[in-house]
């Protein structure tokens, strides 16, 4: 895991190996590494991410962003969901809507995120 500044907004960014990512407990676990490292945004790369969590019938993005949200933790996907997005209409829905709001992004990059969260300036809610 790595611990970063990002205009005013400390970030811890998940590895993009290793076991993915299937439920609200494994969430809660990245909860308190987020707090070890005094972290409130957590980057989390699309490939530790389970399929399940992109099929909104099975409730896992729900639970898991739910658990990250409940401990005022906010989130960015990182990477490309174009296929999830083509292949659900209601996945797409849930992207464009997260995205509107400062809690929940799908950021297809590190850069597209850095954009926005300058644009945001979210740094000062700390």
């Amino acid at each position: 895991m790595t611990a970063y500044e990002l205009h005013g907004v400390r970030i811890l960014e998940i590895p993009a190996q290793g076991a993915q990512l299937r439920s609200d407990r494994e969430a809660a676990g990245l909860v308190g590494a987020a707090w070890q490292h005094d972290a409130n945004f957590l980057v989390i790369p699309v490939q530790r991410l389970a399929e399940e969590f992109f099929q909104l019938s099975t409730r896992v993005a729900g639970e898991m962003l739910h658990r990250l949200l409940l401990y005022k933790m906010r989130v960015a996907i990182a990477g490309d969901v174009s296929r999830y997005v083509e292949e659900s209409s209601a996945f797409r829905d849930f992207v464009a809507e997260s995205n509107r709001g400062t809690q929940v992004w799908f950021a297809a990059s590190l850069e597209e995120l850095g954009a926005r969260l300058e644009r945001a300036g979210l740094g000062a809610e700390r």
